[in-house]
């Protein structure tokens, strides 16, 4: 009897599919400990300078925030050379790229704020860093990811336009214990 070498078109459609989904759960796995890294960072950082602006009356405390991404860019890139191994897909390439993005704007209206143009940066980051999470979650097929960036965008920005003190701070480290949150969820998803 010859084997016969040729698969099927249920069959190819079922490695496909498979391929995918193991794909989509090393993405995930890989992204854990990236949000949870800048979860962690988010919370600590934005405490840290609630805390020194709250005691000393001092807003100048807001340039700590610069230390987050010298701090977090080289962690990321040491945490990445532990990534597993996972084919390149569409969905590989664009998940770094709306983290990178959010980071891009999100340093670049900071500094416009501090320089030109003073500006509830607050509400402006806590939009788009929901925003980012939101497409993540959408990117990841994930929900739980969906969710925490929508929570994160809208009640943020309810809470940027109330409070009008260092309070505001407080934003951020809510958002980052939601991230911590949300890397913490994806991780136990995907053991």
């Amino acid at each position: 009897m010859e084997q016969n070498n040729e698969m099927s078109a249920q069959q190819s459609l079922q490695l496909i599919t498979e391929t995918f989904n193991r794909s989509r759960k090393g993405i995930l796995r890989n992204s854990a400990k990236y949000f949870m890294l800048w979860g962690a960072l988010l919370t600590v950082i934005s405490l840290v300078i609630y805390l020194l602006w709250h005691f000393t009356g001092k807003p100048q405390w807001n340039f700590l925030w610069f230390a987050m991404p010298v701090i977090g860019y080289p962690a990321a890139a040491m945490m990445g050379k532990y990534d597993v191994d996972i084919p390149q897909n569409e969905v590989s390439k664009m998940l770094p790229g709306v983290w990178r993005v959010f980071g891009i704007f999100a340093i670049t209206l900071s500094a416009i704020a501090v320089c030109l143009v003073p500006m509830n940066v607050s509400l402006i980051i806590v939009i788009i860093l929901g925003l980012a999470e939101c497409m993540s979650g959408v990117l990841l097929k994930n929900w739980p990811v969906i969710i925490c960036g929508f929570l994160l965008g809208v009640c943020g920005a309810v809470f940027a336009m109330l409070v009008e003190s260092e309070a505001q701070l407080l934003i951020f480290t809510l958002g980052g214990a939601l991230l911590l949150i949300t890397g913490i969820i994806m991780k136990f998803q995907n053991r």
